[in-house]
């Protein structure tokens, strides 16, 4: 079994978890989160404690095993994130580099020029919130993780950093290694 799943997930005062046979809620101040449950995961709640086990009543041959151990792991990781998510919230921080490049917002879009004959304009979804605190940097916050890095991945997809002059949409603690360019 993981070996990060033997502990167990903590609840905040402020957080309730609700567990259904077809989905999990966590409900806090920032918000609620919901999640299917999964038929290979028991999950228990004792007091502010989550633990989690593998439901090997259901496995059909010993070596179904392995995967529902694995989705011991992964569920004990998502509840987490859904618990840090309703409490605290995450953030990804984007930074553009290169002359003419910027980023502002108009209404419920992102709109960016990055050097493309056009501006490129990206729509806001409604449980993510975007900042443009300066024309060269991004802020993508939200309660959901994986919403709010798919979204930052997004807007970095439409100019990745360029590995010769460093143009481009990166994470701000990503570090770019140069290449050097040809040699004449």
């Amino acid at each position: 079994m993981s070996r990060i799943a033997k502990k167990p997930v903590i609840l905040p005062a402020n957080v309730q978890l609700t567990i259904t046979d077809s989905e999990i809620k966590v409900k806090g101040p920032k918000g609620e989160l919901k999640l299917a449950a999964h038929p290979y995961v028991n999950i228990k709640v004792e007091g502010n404690e989550v633990w989690f086990e593998p439901n090997l009543a259901v496995a059909k041959r010993k070596s179904d095993e392995r995967k529902f151990k694995a989705m011991v792991g992964t569920y004990w990781r998502l509840v987490r994130n859904m618990v840090i998510g309703v409490t605290e919230g995450f953030k990804k921080e984007l930074e553009i580099v290169g002359v003419g490049y910027r980023a502002q917002l108009q209404g419920n879009k992102l709109v960016m020029s990055l050097g493309y004959a056009h501006p490129v304009e990206m729509d806001i979804p409604s449980d993510i919130k975007v900042e443009v605190p300066a024309p060269n940097k991004i802020i993508v916050s939200g309660i959901d993780k994986q919403r709010v890095g798919q979204y930052a991945a997004d807007v970095r997809k439409w100019r990745e950093p360029n590995p010769y002059s460093g143009k481009g949409i990166k994470y701000v603690d990503e570090v770019i290694n140069l290449k050097e360019g040809k040699k004449a």
